[in-house]
């Protein structure tokens, strides 16, 4: 395709920006490729782009300078005193009222790739189970199904996947027919992207007709969802709150009466879970006031000082820890959609493919380029009110994310086999143990068998005696 007005015009464009080269290999390209790459570079705001580059790209972004600065106030697990073990009792009941009316949908967050777990595929397809070796994804559905039994409501589910995995991530739905859930109330989409640039602020190529390109973040979640019809879809079906969890945790807890009712009764609009952090540093966002407002701040941005401080009781003073679980409410959602409130951005400089000036492809073996991305815990600050529900980590927070470690399938599996052993011990079934503590047995509890610790009393005798070394599957 010869230069026409259009395609010069383009060209001065970039150039005025400093993106000039993403045109440097336009005379090899077919005719198709040149109007695919013309319609990618049409897309950009470039005026958006320089200001990212400046601040973001070859600017070393500052944390922002925060003002009354304080730890955030949660509920606890349980009650303390009397007044507060009524608000449950009452949250408890509005919030299971709210599950049956079909008030609430489940949303996660699954744009990722398996790629620190050393599995290729999407994050929600690697097995982790215990003894079924069920995928994440399947745990998540058989929890859904096992919760509108129990409120006799449809519950929807609404899957964000990213360009990387979205194909592979439909295919397995539909070859595993969605689990056994009604795939009409199951919406698989895609969260967009945003470019990559080089660490002086060149845009990369992926390829000589591609902008390389990578998923906006969990963030991004925010516009996906109006933009793919998903919010569309809750309103029809009179959706009025999201349960929001990442799809790297088993043991997250769906479809809480107690946190949607809290959640409800205060009148929030985004809300979060915390764990006590392990430590000052742990790498977890810290739960924090701003100005009055709750706010997430992260590990690496929160001083020493801060993050050491410590209680007369020898508590942290900032223990709460962001776990990536939230409660949102629809409209909440629409209005930062319909205001044009954007989340920021965040840099991380990372190895990123691309195509050198000579046309090679280059495979770096060190950081080479940023990509930017937005996080879903910047919204919490927009709402007008947001509260924070303390849970048991061992309850509900075990984060499959690494080979080996911390974080690592090892570890959730030991987690997921504790949890089951506290729920049976908690109904007066005894659980071999070694001189540890740790359980001398494995155990996997289906979510067909029991939601939470509270199912297992009435299923007591379906449960088989437990001796050293077995394994015991409970569905």
């Amino acid at each position: 395709m010869p230069e026409t007005t259009a395609t010069e015009g383009v060209r001065k464009l970039l150039a005025e920006h400093r993106q000039e080269h993403l045109l440097t290999f336009w005379p090899q390209l077919r005719e198709d490729q040149q109007g695919s790459l013309l319609a990618q570079v049409q897309e950009l705001d470039l005026p958006t782009i320089r200001d990212w580059v400046e601040h973001l790209v070859t600017g070393q972004p500052q944390p922002p300078i925060q003002h009354d600065f304080v730890p955030a106030p949660s509920y606890p697990p349980q009650p303390r005193d009397a007044s507060e073990e009524r608000k449950y009792v009452q949250a408890i009941e509005l919030g299971t009222q709210r599950i049956s009316q079909g008030k609430v949908a489940a949303l996660t967050v699954a744009g990722g790739q398996g790629t620190r777990l050393g599995f290729d595929g999407p994050k929600g397809s690697f097995s982790i189970s215990p003894i079924r070796k069920k995928t994440l994804f399947r745990i998540f559905a058989e929890t859904i199904a096992a919760v509108s039994r129990r409120y006799g409501a449809v519950c929807p589910w609404y899957v964000m996947t990213s360009p990387l995995n979205h194909e592979q991530t439909l295919a397995i739905f539909k070859a595993d027919d969605f689990y056994g859930l009604d795939p009409r109330n199951v919406l698989i989409f895609q969260q967009g992207t945003l470019p990559n640039f080089s660490l002086d602020g060149r845009i990369l190529l992926a390829e000589k007709d591609q902008i390389a390109r990578s998923p906006d973040g969990h963030g991004g979640c925010i516009r996906a969802l109006a933009r793919s019809g998903a919010l569309a879809d809750m309103k029809k079906r009179g959706v009025e709150y999201l349960t929001y969890w990442q799809v790297d945790n088993p043991l997250v807890r769906l479809f809480d009466p107690l946190f949607v009712g809290l959640h409800v009764l205060d009148g929030a609009q985004m809300s979060s879970k915390a764990v006590i952090k392990n430590g000052p540093k742990e790498k977890v966002g810290n739960f924090c006031l701003v100005d009055g407002k709750v706010t997430v701040i992260e590990y690496s941005d929160l001083p020493d000082e801060l993050a050491g401080k410590r209680r007369p009781d020898g508590s942290l003073a900032f223990q709460l820890g962001s776990i990536a679980i939230h409660i949102i409410n629809r409209t909440f959602v629409e209005h930062l959609n319909t205001k044009g409130h954007t989340l920021p951005l965040h840099r991380a400089v990372k190895k990123i493919p691309y195509i050198d000036p000579q046309g090679r492809r280059v495979e770096p073996k060190e950081p080479n380029g940023v990509k930017l991305e937005s996080f879903i815990f910047d919204a919490i600050p927009l709402a007008e009110r947001s509260i924070i529900l303390e849970i048991v980590r061992g309850e509900q927070f075990a984060p499959v994310k690494n080979a080996t470690g911390e974080d690592s399938a090892e570890a959730t599996h030991r987690m997921m086999i504790e949890r089951a052993a506290v729920w049976l011990e908690s109904a007066g079934v005894k659980v071999p143990r070694k001189p540890d503590g740790s359980p001398d047995c494995i155990l996997e509890i289906a979510p067909s068998f029991a939601l939470d610790a509270e199912d297992i009393p009435a299923k007591r005798d379906q449960i088989p005696p437990i001796k050293p070394g077995d394994e015991v599957y409970l569905a």
